[in-house]
This record gives C-alpha cells, structure tokens and sequence, in this order.
C-alpha cells in the first residue's frame, strides 16, 4: 500500500488552519523535542489507543524521520482513517527551522 505523505511547509500551513498532528515516536523522544500542538501516541500503543485520535480528517502523522509515521499511517487506513505521513518527519520540521516544544505539553 503506497503511503501518501505531506511535505513540511504543507504540514505548517494545515497546523496554522487547525489541522491534527499526531507524533508517534517515544515519550523520551517527544519530551525532547515536538512539533507544538502534536498529540504523543507512541506506534506500539497506537493499536489500543486509536480511540484517542483527533475526529478531524485527515490526520497528520509524524516521526522522528518518517517509518514509523509511514508504518501507522497504513494501520490507520486500514481502519478506513485518513491519516497522511509527515515527510522528513521531526527532523525535517527541526531543520526548518521552525519552533519546537520540550516537555509533555502540546
């Protein structure tokens, strides 16, 4: 199943018009370091947790660099959410540099 993916600055634009992000690496990882406004559901809770997920479609999913975004992002579809990886993932985001948040608030 081919994984659509939105770029960056198309990711900014969407967050700056309400858009949902949600970030599925590690707690440490988030902790460290987050896009604002992403909501942390780790990839191995993601099976239990997929409830939790923001009503607004579609979902933007996020990574450190994009695998594990990617590898959500098809479990998510298969339940029929439409939910598009981040290409470049955190890293990217970082890289642009665009802000950050430490800690565990969104």
């Amino acid at each position: 199943m081919s994984v659509p993916e939105i770029t960056i600055d198309d990711l900014a634009l969407s967050l700056d018009k309400g858009g949902s992000l949600v970030d599925v690496r590690n707690t440490d990882e988030y902790v460290g370091g987050h896009i604002p406004s992403a909501q942390l559901i780790p990839l191995h809770d993601l099976d239990e947790r997929w409830g939790e997920l923001p009503s607004s479609r579609p979902l933007y999913i996020v990574c450190k660099s994009g695998a594990r975004s990617s590898a959500a992002v098809r479990k998510l579809r298969e339940r029929g959410i439409d939910a598009v990886s981040v290409a470049g993932g955190t890293d990217g985001w970082t890289a642009s540099g665009r802000d950050t948040r430490t800690g565990r608030e969104r």
